[in-house]
């Protein structure tokens, strides 16, 4: 297996994969940050939900969301990448297609949504904006 520099990016990349190629479910390693984005992403109505498998390699097994078969997710952008951080104050966290879509942020507080950091007025490492 190839070693991965971006795991969110990976991770990213095979949940907007599954969503354009019709999967009901897809895989990928597990971390900590990779199930907070996935639990905010259930929270949004994004995918129907994620579960942890442990066996051999710990796995987080997600399953997206389609309605009337076609995907609730229509794209997603990787913002923060390791070569090049970007970072956002409470003020300046950017609102995705007009409040239709979400940022995801880490923050000092956790991984969370733009609307909930702006309504705790933190700001923090700008992840991902999806749509």
């Amino acid at each position: 297996m190839a070693v991965l520099t971006d795991p969110i990016s990976d991770f990213l990349t095979r949940l907007k994969n599954a969503c354009r190629a019709g999967n009901e479910e897809f895989t990928a390693p597990h971390s900590l940050i990779k199930a907070n984005i996935a639990k905010i992403l259930q929270e949004e109505g994004y995918i129907w939900n994620y579960e942890v498998v442990t066996g051999d390699r710990t796995e987080l097994k997600v399953k997206p969301k389609f309605i009337d078969g076609r995907p609730v997710l229509t794209d997603l952008k990787r913002v923060s990448k390791p070569g090049r951080r970007h970072y956002v104050g409470s003020d300046e966290i950017p609102r995705v297609m007009s409040g239709l879509g979400i940022a995801i942020l880490s923050t000092s507080k956790g991984v969370m949504t733009g609307g909930t950091a702006k309504r705790h007025n933190l700001g923090g490492e700008l992840l991902a904006l999806v749509w």
